[in-house]
């Protein structure tokens, strides 16, 4: 029994490379489409805000649109991870919000005497990984779809966050993180660099290691993966606790830049971010896509919405423009791969 090769895009290749030459173009033009559509889109939408729209393109505006995306960049790069498995993670917002206000308790604030400084930075990202770590161990070792899984730590989240918060709203007071919210480091927003470093690692980690490939293989086909000696558990779960890890991250940069804890900081990232994912080309069933996809995702969103705020569109206008991309993308990326959609994972 022939069982071929798989790529690193978890593709199941064929030494004897079956398929007539007018299926493997048309399968090429569908990947380009797939791969520059989001991209293309994009400039379309600047063009087009530009010409109807004067003050769109100011560098000032540019530049609010890049720090606007930056925590939902951040946030995306582990919502990617686990959707290149066929998987999904809803505890974002849970997750920003037990971390940040973690964050803002340890840090210097107005409602306690604690000033751990860094160590509150580490201690924060910790309750991710816990958070990452729980989701990935349930659904990989249990057997438990991740969609299940990770709507209960969604509320498991705000839950310690609501306990956390007590009565009064904590104000972070340590100068160093308050500072973040305004500072620069070479000229950029510091948020702007952390979502930098969470794009270039991700892609890192997809592109040029052996975890990557592994990644990628799963999402083409788990069963075939497991035959070929992948350990898909330990893969799964690593993916999850990454992506709690860069969801409480995203909290924290939240948490700063309102100056305040709040249960609330991760208020709307949920369905921005897994909207990007898509809207960028990483497909839901898994196996295809990556973290650059999904920065051309939520640019593609981000600068949208800013577009049509300058333009002076209605706000029911704007959600319903949103929504239509959504459900656009979400065909032209599903359709070809429907065959494979026979359970939602």
């Amino acid at each position: 029994m022939t069982t071929g090769t798989l790529d690193r895009k978890g593709v199941n290749s064929h030494p004897d490379g079956g398929g007539s030459n007018a299926t493997g173009a048309a399968d090429k033009w569908r990947r380009l489409i797939i791969s520059f559509g989001p991209l293309v889109a994009l400039g379309v939408l600047c063009i087009v805000f530009s010409i109807i729209a004067p003050k769109f393109a100011t560098g000032s505006n540019m530049m609010a649109i890049i720090q606007q995306a930056s925590i939902p960049i951040v946030l995306a790069m582990g919502a990617t991870l686990v959707i290149l498995v066929g998987g999904i993670d809803l505890s974002i917002e849970g997750v920003m919000a037990a971390s940040g206000l973690t964050f803002a308790l340890l840090v210097a604030n107005s409602v306690n005497g604690n000033n751990l400084g860094f160590a509150a930075l580490i201690i924060a990202l910790l309750v991710g990984v816990a958070f990452g770590l729980l989701n990935g161990v349930i659904h990989a070792k249990g057997r438990i779809p991740s969609f299940l899984v990770t709507l209960g730590t969604w509320f498991i989240g705000l839950g310690v966050a609501t306990v956390l918060f007590g009565t009064t709203t904590p104000q972070i007071s340590d100068p160093t993180f308050v500072s973040w919210a305004r500072q620069s480091w070479l000229g950029i927003p510091v948020v702007v660099v952390f979502a930098i470093g969470a794009v270039v690692l991700t892609t890192v980690l997809c592109k040029w290691t052996r975890f990557g490939i592994h990644t990628y293989a799963i999402g083409g086909d788990e069963a075939i993966s497991r035959v070929a000696g992948i350990r898909v558990a330990r893969v799964k779960i690593a993916l999850f606790v990454l992506a709690g890890l860069f969801s409480a991250l995203g909290g924290i940069l939240a948490t700063i830049r309102l100056g305040v804890g709040e249960v609330g900081v991760g208020d709307g990232n949920l369905f921005l971010t897994l909207s990007a994912v898509v809207v960028g080309g990483t497909l839901l069933s898994g196996g295809r896509g990556g973290p650059l996809h999904s920065v051309v995702g939520v640019l593609l969103l981000i600068v949208l919405g800013n577009g049509l705020l300058l333009s002076g569109a209605n706000p029911y206008v704007q959600q319903g423009a949103q929504g239509l991309i959504i459900v656009l993308a979400v065909i032209a990326t599903g359709w070809p791969a429907r065959k494979r959609l026979r359970i939602v994972k």
